[in-house]
């Protein structure tokens, strides 16, 4: 285990199975030295773990957390396909969609789940550009989903 594996431990969280994905798609592509994820929802032992709509069902705090698992399972990909996250150089841009009510406009603070986790983890190499956007819809009925663009060390 590397050393951003150990601070991981330390913050409370452990890196899960890559994801199977749900349909016709592999779960990331490294091309050269980048890592593009495909969309990660929050599962967990093969199994949806928060599911619903935000401002309908689902509160801010859940969708953080479930956003936080998507980005834990988005850094298992990258970890299958480079060996080691001590080879991330920095993430740059993490894309998270919210299944949310056409009132609910805290996706923002629902993505900084992730975004938070991310910073805390790699600390300047986690600072990354973003997109929180509002969904009437996510697989499985998941309420957040994100992806993420990584460079790594070749």
């Amino acid at each position: 285990m590397g050393k951003v594996e150990d601070r991981l431990k330390e913050m409370g969280y452990s890196l899960p199975e890559v994801p199977t994905p749900l349909a016709a798609y592999v779960p990331g592509v490294k091309l050269g030295n980048l890592v593009f994820t495909s969309g990660q929802v929050a599962i967990a032992d093969g199994k949806l773990v928060y599911k619903g709509v935000l401002g309908q069902d689902v509160d801010v705090e859940t969708g953080y957390k479930a956003a936080e698992l998507c980005a834990l399972n988005a850094l298992a990909v990258v970890k299958s396909l480079v060996g080691d996250l001590d080879k991330v150089k920095r993430v740059v841009k993490l894309t998270g969609y919210v299944n949310s009510t056409v009132e609910f406009g805290d996706q923002p603070k629902v993505i900084n789940g992730a975004s938070n986790l991310l910073v805390e983890l790699f600390g300047e190499k986690g600072k990354h550009a973003r997109a929180a956007v509002g969904s009437s819809g996510l697989p499985l009925g998941s309420a957040v989903e994100l992806d993420l663009l990584v460079e790594v060390e070749e």
